[in-house]
């Protein structure tokens, strides 16, 4: 059949011949200042997949599937060029034209169908849609990578999941999140606030998080990134935290639940009634509460749960995620931190014992965990020799090997390091401890235990997130703007959204937490000649990080001189004159010497009179999906490859690094690294002025290790070194496998902490 035979079938249902010109004008327009794309190669892979009666939607895809076939390290452009033409169809899609509507007319479209809030048209004046509307530049659609696309396509454009229906394009995104944010704003000076942050957000320089990108202009109003719950030891609070997970789940929510209290298997119930069933039965039912619900297709559920490493079942908590063993004693679907202190780790150096309880048994001890070790440690030699109450002792070794195993194995055992979660925490923990962190390992908020589903002296602990683009930065000046922007406006965010749970609302309102982060710190490093491994990216990323949180501080406390501070901040450090360069670990010293460049006297001196308007500012998530959209390496990971290959549900997305040619011998690839030491380093750095915690991996080699096995003992080396840093959180244990190095996108991207 030759190509005037061949018949497309239009939108409309009318035939007619395939027309190869127009096809060629497309392919042409979008290779326009690429450099190493040929439209006859694009051309020709389209070509020879036509049929009659093809529809223009599926040549449409067909084109672009083709330009992306050919994205790799010797032609990168054509990540742009299958971009463009994945814009032009969704604009096509979208609007039935290339060109998009203005904001009014589509806002008001969009309002009639019930698709964007209604409050948009009445806090805002026609003039001021026109104003608006003349500060979009639909052009930087042109921007976006092919991952970008795709991703903007699964998880973000209003649409019809049913029967894919899209109804908006992206810069009516990044125009309408802050004509939401900043609605409640003066009148004088709200449109001056939305075109500025029109502007970083669309030109990349920040970076929002799933849950704001997807649902803000929405109806559904719950935007927070991380959900933190602590469960207590009773059959309400369980089924209070159950009900509180389903519900956060539905709304887009990655979850951390903090199930330590709960009492081992075969304690006393009711004076020895009965013998407890222990965590496992409940630890299932929290399993089943995170997997009832999708997350309005844009995401699966996916929750962390929490317990100390002294509890009496840890030997059993420990293989939960184990492929062995039988389904009666596994939850697989779940992620653990495993919560360890000061004592534990010294027990282990000297090569002692760790007793282990059921915190039932051992009044204090599980609040001193958190809150005062030197306590913690007193309590625990006394009931260690106490020997009416029930324990159990197992050598320090065995048990941290047994951790390390099910780490490597798994890849999902993470760690939590207590005392510097408290010790170097934003908040006071003779008043606020620290008990838990959250999906991804990131966020460190105070929480209290649930026991009804309305339980108002609970709390919920929410965190919402976004982060700097460093490599978008051309001088680090550039933060002060974009501080202020961010705190801004996810301030606003915390009264703009709604709670369905009484316990998160008193939390979020009255501490006003924040957890803004960075992505694209491999990009960062590349663009100053540093790497991971050797020390030469530690003075950099020391001096980086200090105006990150510098000028985040001075953003909350001039929102504080306006709008007063957060009602707790008295439950903060940061109340009584304690900043995070007070209280980080002094060994980081040894390791970068660089001085501090900003004033922090003065900043502390306005923190005491005016307070701050938000308890926490930082947090450094993982960034897997939205580095995507703003085409950056994963937010402080070393990327795998030039190019990435990423699983998503929309099949294999290749991205390549920024600016790949001019530095591709720049960029320390992951397993270029010999160990993990350097990177750790980093992060310890990072931590010294980060006020919650960062999403941290440790990687392995086998290659590098004799019989190709990783030694328990490099793997627990590694855990010390991170300790000894000061680093609160470990997150993902990868194992290279010798595969393509693919990065899925789930897990962590199953819950919205991921960005």
């Amino acid at each position: 059949m030759t190509d005037s035979q061949i018949l497309v079938t239009k939108r409309d249902g009318r035939k007619e011949p395939l027309d190869l010109e127009k096809i060629h004008r497309v392919i042409t327009w979008a290779a326009e200042g690429l450099e190493d794309v040929s439209v006859s190669e694009v051309e020709l892979r389209a070509h020879i997949q036509f049929y009659d009666g093809i529809t223009t939607s599926e040549i449409h895809e067909t084109i672009i599937k083709s330009a992306a076939d050919l994205i790799s390290e010797k032609a990168p452009d054509y990540q742009h060029l299958a971009a463009r033409l994945a814009i032009f169809h969704l604009r096509k899609r979208a609007f039935g034209r290339f060109t998009p509507p203005s904001l009014f007319e589509h806002v008001n479209k969009m309002v009639r169908a019930g698709r964007y809030d209604k409050h948009l048209l009445e806090d805002y004046t026609k003039e001021e849609f026109e104003e608006l509307d003349r500060a979009i530049d639909h052009d930087r659609d042109m921007n976006f990578s092919y991952a970008a696309v795709k991703q903007l396509e699964g998880k973000y454009l209003v649409q019809n999941r049913v029967t894919g229906e899209l109804y908006e394009s992206p810069q009516f995104i990044y125009m309408l999140v802050p004509m939401c944010l900043f609605a409640k704003y003066p009148k004088e000076t709200r449109l001056d606030y939305i075109k500025r942050f029109y502007d970083a957000a669309s030109t990349f320089k920040l970076s929002l998080p799933t849950p704001i990108m997807s649902g803000v202009r929405t109806p559904t109003r719950q935007f927070s990134s991380c959900v933190l719950i602590e469960c207590d030891d009773s059959l309400d609070s369980i089924n209070a935290t159950a009900s509180a997970i389903v519900k956060y789940v539905s709304q887009r929510a990655g979850i951390g639940v903090n199930i330590g209290r709960i009492r081992a298997l075969g304690s006393p119930i009711r004076g020895g009634e009965a013998f407890h069933t222990g965590l496992i039965p409940f630890i299932k039912h929290f399993q089943t509460a995170v997997k009832s619900c999708s997350q309005g297709g844009v995401r699966g559920g996916a929750a962390t749960l929490f317990y100390p490493i002294w509890h009496l079942e840890v030997e059993s908590l420990l293989v939960l995620k184990n492929n062995r063993g039988v389904e009666e004693n596994r939850a697989r679907h779940l992620d653990y931190g495993v919560q360890i202190n000061r004592l534990m780790y010294k027990r282990l150096i000297e090569g002692g014992n760790i007793t282990l309880f059921s915190p039932s048994d051992v009044p204090g001890l599980y609040d001193a965990f958190f809150n005062d070790q030197d306590e913690f440690e007193r309590l625990y030699n006394i009931y260690e020799a106490d020997d009416s109450i029930r324990k159990k002792t197992v050598k320090a070794i065995d048990l941290f090997t047994l951790l390390a195993q099910e780490r490597a194995q798994t890849g999902r055992i993470y760690i939590q390091n207590v005392d510097h979660s408290n010790t170097h925490s934003a908040f006071d923990p003779d008043v606020a401890p620290v008990r838990q962190s959250n999906l991804c390992m990131e966020i460190t908020l105070p929480t209290a235990p649930l026991e009804e589903v309305n339980d108002e002296n609970g709390e919920i602990a929410l965190c919402t997130l976004s982060a700097f683009n460093l490599g978008a930065l051309e001088n680090l000046d550039e933060l002060e703007n974009l501080a202020d922007l961010i705190v801004r406006a996810l301030d606003a965010l915390l009264d703009y959204q709604d709670y369905p749970v009484p316990a998160a609302k008193r939390g979020s309102l009255n501490r006003r937490t924040l957890g803004i982060g960075v992505t694209n710190l491999a990009y960062y490093l590349a663009k100053h000649g540093a790497r991971y491994s050797d020390g030469s990216g530690n003075a950099l990323i020391h001096r980086t990080f200090e105006a990150i949180q510098y000028y985040l501080i001075k953003a909350s406390v001039n929102l504080a001189k306006e709008l007063g501070p957060a009602p707790w901040f008295d439950q903060t450090k940061y109340a009584q004159g304690i900043l995070p360069i007070d209280t980080y670990k002094q060994d980081l010293d040894e390791i970068v010497d660089e001085p501090l460049h900003y004033d922090w006297e003065a900043l502390r001196e306005e923190i005491r009179q005016h307070g701050m308007r938000n308890s926490t500012l930082t947090a450094l998530m993982p960034c897997e999906t939205s580095s995507q959209i703003t085409n950056s390496t994963n937010g402080i990971e070393p990327p795998r490859g030039h190019v990435s290959v990423k699983a998503s549900k929309d099949g294999i997305l290749k991205q390549v690094v920024p600016e790949f040619k001019r530095l591709r011998d720049n960029y320390e690839l992951l397993w270029q690294m010999p160990n993990n030491t350097g990177y750790l380093q980093l992060v310890a750095i990072m931590q010294k002025f980060v006020d919650q915690s960062i999403s941290a991996n440790t990687n392995y080699d086998p290659a590098r290790f004799p019989d190709e096995k990783v030694p328990i003992k490099t793997i627990l080396k590694d855990i010390l070194y991170a300790y000894k840093l000061g680093v609160k959180t470990l997150y993902y244990h990868n194992t290279r496998d010798g595969m393509n190095d693919a990065q899925d996108d789930d897990g962590c991207a199953g819950g919205a902490c991921k960005l």
